[in-house]
């Protein structure tokens, strides 16, 4: 009886998992013993790294307000609590592209928030 090796389907998972590690560096990209192991670990890094790229952006958003509210005479702070009095529902990343974008209209946004302060 001859020996079966199961061919096809060994050499299309090795495949797989050599395609998924391309642009890795040295060993890790050709041993696919060392492959199995980089790419276990890149795919648990990329989950973990989508779930903290929404932090990251966040905190982003959080400078770029600081900096603009500063430049308008009040503090993150006092604006954002401004605003959650004045009950305008204006997120972070709307606020941020609109201090880049338009700084018009976040000064505006701004007196709003010192009117509420204020009252």
């Amino acid at each position: 009886m001859t020996r079966v090796t199961n061919a096809v389907a060994s050499r299309r998972r090795r495949k797989r998992l050599l395609k998924r590690a391309k642009g890795f560096s040295g060993d890790r990209k050709n041993h696919v013993k060392l492959t199995a192991d980089a790419v276990m670990k890149a795919m648990a890094f990329s989950t973990m790294h989508r779930k903290k790229k929404k932090n990251d952006f966040r905190r982003l958003w959080i400078t770029r307000i600081g900096v603009a509210a500063k430049a308008q005479g009040i503090s993150y702070s006092r604006l954002i609590n401004g605003l959650t009095k004045a009950g305008c529902r204006i997120d972070r990343k709307m606020l941020s592209d609109m201090a880049i974008r338009d700084p018009k209209s976040f000064g505006t946004v701004a007196e709003t928030a010192k009117h509420a302060l204020a009252s």
